[in-house]
């Protein structure tokens, strides 16, 4: 059974498309609709598929409540796996009201599959490479972007290996980081349970994405490489495709992902060109000096999760506040929520 969250439009017009689209990709199969934020009890362990309609403006007051309930309740969703489908007659809004949702959802204790969004945007021009196959059917290849989730979130089910290798991806200077320090004291945690793997792209080591066309991109790609070679076709392509999980260290740089880590996700087009990482999971220790590490979780899950299509675990991401060198080590309770971080990533690849 898949329960359906879908609270109303705000105004009726506003989400007829979505009901269409729901009433399509849900025909044939058992579900049980929840409308009110009130209504979100008795959701341990099930299949959930969000369904967002945004209006023009993005915004949805019955969802906001949704949001606010999710937030304040951290197991709210355990054991939940979920996907999620918005739409709004703006062009804008659709991701970023997805991110911010998956965070509060994930925080609550819900998984997400890789790729976990549809989203209706506007006059739906995101859908123009789908429809192609469709004669130009913008509305056509919509559907079947709904259908499509809706029967992965009945199916897909994430592997765990008894043997699996953890990639740690960082471009910090290790004596003066809190990000490397809360990092070693998880790994201390997860040693002889894994094969760990950590590089690091600092100093040059990493040269972004520079827009290859897309025939060039694919060639590449499908030889296992790419045409700007370097650390990325050395050392992280190989790793990525052995690794079970990929966890992402990042310090809070401006409210932004560092330079190199961004680099990085911008160079696992030409690999992800020839092949999906639905069942690779992504988590991330995130520090900020001051404030901010939502923003960066939600970017790791719109550009990891949304896009390149990494499993998302229940509580991806420890996000902590710390600014002079130790700080970290040094906040109320962490040990306590390092080890909750390492055993996740322990419960999630382990058998």
């Amino acid at each position: 059974m898949i329960t359906l969250i879908h609270p109303p439009a705000d105004q009726g017009w506003a989400g007829i498309r979505l009901e269409d689209v729901l009433r399509q990709a849900l025909a044939g199969r058992q579900v049980r609709t929840i409308r009110t934020a009130e209504a979100l009890e008795g959701l341990t362990g099930q299949k959930l598929l969000f369904a967002l309609p945004l209006g023009d403006a993005g915004t949805n007051l019955e969802y906001i409540r949704m949001l606010a309930r999710l937030r304040r309740e951290p197991a709210l969703l355990e054991g939940c796996t979920a996907g999620i489908l918005t739409d709004g007659t703006s062009p804008l809004y659709t991701k970023s009201a997805a991110a911010e949702l998956v965070l509060a959802a994930n925080r609550a204790g819900c998984a997400f599959l890789g790729r976990p969004l549809v989203e209706g945007a506007g006059e739906l021009a995101n859908f123009r490479v789908q429809a192609r196959d469709l004669g130009g059917d913008v509305k056509g290849a919509y559907r079947r972007a709904a259908a499509e989730l809706v029967q992965r979130l009945e199916e897909e089910t994430f592997p765990r290996q008894a043997q699996a290798e953890l990639l740690v991806l960082h471009a910090s200077s290790h004596p003066a980081s809190n990000t490397m320090a809360l990092w070693e004291r998880v790994r201390s945690h997860l040693e002889g349970r894994f094969s760990i793997t950590e590089i690091g792209l600092r100093n040059g080591t990493l040269s972004d994405c520079s827009g290859c066309p897309y025939t060039m991109c694919l060639h590449f790609g499908e030889q296992g490489g790419c045409f700007y070679g370097g650390v990325m076709q050395e050392e992280v392509y190989p790793a990525v495709r052995r690794c079970a999980g990929v966890v992402m260290l990042c310090p809070n740089y401006n409210d932004a992902l560092s330079a190199n880590l961004t680099a990085f996700i911008n160079r696992l087009t030409a690999l992800f060109r020839q092949t999906r990482f639905y069942d690779k999971a992504l988590f991330a220790l995130v520090v900020s000096g001051y404030s901010g590490g939502d923003i960066l979780a939600r970017q790791l899950i719109a550009a990891m999760n949304m896009n390149k299509s990494f499993y998302l675990p229940k509580n991806f991401a420890l996000l902590e506040t710390a600014n002079n060198p130790g700080e970290a080590l040094a906040l109320p309770g962490i040990e306590a929520r390092l080890s909750a971080f390492a055993e996740n990533i322990r419960d999630t690849l382990l058998p």
